[in-house]
């Protein structure tokens, strides 16, 4: 399968994923059940999956954020509200949310059809070295939820499956989670301080990350060298070599189709201004994600 379209595909689902970011009902629900803050809803509600993890787990499988940063989220979460009860509340105002941003949709049979799709390819994800997909693979018969829920959750496990291979990907080129962010701001996806923001790395961790880089021969000040720019391109074609495992096993024609009924969604949330840009996702803006329809 062309790599090329795996990208393309990430950023039509991913906006339906992040939905949970951005959406306002999400963390106004995990503070109704007990959770502090942003970043603890944040933590808890992609982790919930994994059971009551402590931050090492976190640490390790989403990489990219201060230890300092999930530290001060886990273990504490779970002292306010029970990981089976964080998830449950995950899923229902996942409900809420695209019943909000689709509208009358949400009942349609593109839906429906979408999240058979969708399911099939979820069950057909490798889960061996990818901890996240796997954890969120193992949630709830899919009989048991809404069909735009279980959309939804098919979108997630798709888009923990790459991230898995994303940080693979990364751990194979020597990169640790603040590096990651400093060839990104190079590379022109994201700001510093956005990511530095997001992401809870110091001024003290991003220029130590700098100067790491800088000895590697990947950075000169604040732009990426041949050999950096050269390593950027190659994590990102590892990384869509490594998502395609699941819609090359779906097949052609059904992949397309997939491709055919999530594109309207996405659209509708798209449209809806939902997810901000810049975002420390580094998900492009509306206009290219609107080109990549």
């Amino acid at each position: 399968m062309n790599t090329g379209s795996v990208r393309r595909r990430w950023t039509m689902l991913e906006p339906l994923h992040a939905v949970v970011y951005f959406a306002p009902e999400i963390p106004e629900a995990d503070t109704a059940l007990g959770l502090r803050g942003f970043w603890m809803s944040y933590f808890a509600g992609r982790a919930a999956p994994m059971g009551p993890v402590g931050p090492e787990p976190v640490i390790a499988s989403f990489f990219n954020f201060a230890p300092t940063m999930v530290r001060r989220a886990l273990p504490d979460a779970w002292g306010f509200a029970g990981s089976d009860d964080v998830l449950a509340t995950r899923l229902e105002t996942v409900d809420t949310v695209l019943r909000r941003l689709l509208g009358d949709a949400v009942d349609g049979p593109g839906v429906a059809e979408a999240a058979e799709l969708g399911t099939k390819a979820a069950a057909l994800c490798p889960i061996e070295g990818r901890p996240l997909a796997a954890a969120w693979s193992a949630v709830a018969p899919s009989g048991s939820l809404p069909t735009h829920v279980r959309l939804w959750l098919a979108c997630t496990v798709v888009r923990e499956h790459r991230g898995d291979g994303h940080v693979a990907a990364l751990v194979e080129a020597g990169l640790d989670g603040c590096e990651v962010h400093v060839m990104a701001a190079a590379a022109g996806a994201v700001s510093r301080a956005s990511q530095q923001r997001a992401r809870g790395w110091s001024d003290d961790d991003w220029d130590a990350a700098v100067t790491r880089l800088e000895r590697r021969r990947l950075l000169d000040g604040d732009e990426l060298t041949a050999t950096g720019r050269d390593l950027h391109t190659a994590i990102g074609a590892t990384t869509d070599r490594l998502a395609a495992a699941p819609w090359t096993a779906l097949g052609d024609a059904a992949t397309a189709r997939f491709d055919q009924l999530l594109a309207p969604l996405t659209a509708a949330i798209v449209d809806q201004a939902v997810i901000t840009y810049p975002n420390p996702m580094g998900l492009p803006p509306p206009d290219e994600r609107a080109a990549a329809r």
